[in-house]
């Protein structure tokens, strides 16, 4: 079966809370960040090199840690794309760290009418995005 509009229209707006997260993250923007993430479903947050971070409050102490330290690097993602089924979505892409490479799995509900973050994961990857940000739409630079 071909994706309808619907779909498609469900796509983008999981890619646009995906492009919000990494907007905030971007941008330090510990208010956004907050945002970004269920207040209604259990979370869940892998970050490089790190365990398992389980429930809200874990997660974003562990997000504002990271946003307010002058020391974090920037970052930008690459090749976002959107699996959406029902009232949950993903969305895979890299990220650039530093002139390193990850790959990350952002996991999202549909809680109303938004998209709410309840999983990331973020790890190292041998692969490299097929093309550079500056040729995506949406991607932060």
């Amino acid at each position: 079966m071909a994706p309808s509009a619907y779909d498609d229209a469900m796509s983008e707006a999981v890619l646009f809370a995906n492009e919000a997260f990494y907007r905030a993250f971007a941008d330090r923007d510990a208010e956004a960040m907050d945002g970004i993430w269920s207040r209604t479903a259990p979370v869940a947050c892998v970050h490089p090199g790190w365990g398992p971070l389980y429930g809200r409050e874990t997660v974003m102490r562990s997000w504002f840690a990271i946003i307010r330290n002058p020391e974090s690097p920037a970052i930008r993602y690459h090749e976002a794309r959107a699996v959406v089924h029902g009232d949950s979505a993903c969305v895979l892409c890299f990220e650039e760290i530093d002139g390193n490479w990850l790959v990350a799995t952002n996991a999202f509900v549909r809680d109303g009418s938004l998209w709410k973050m309840v999983h990331h994961h973020s790890g190292p990857t041998a692969a490299r995005p097929e093309t550079r940000s500056a040729d995506l739409p949406g991607t932060v630079n």
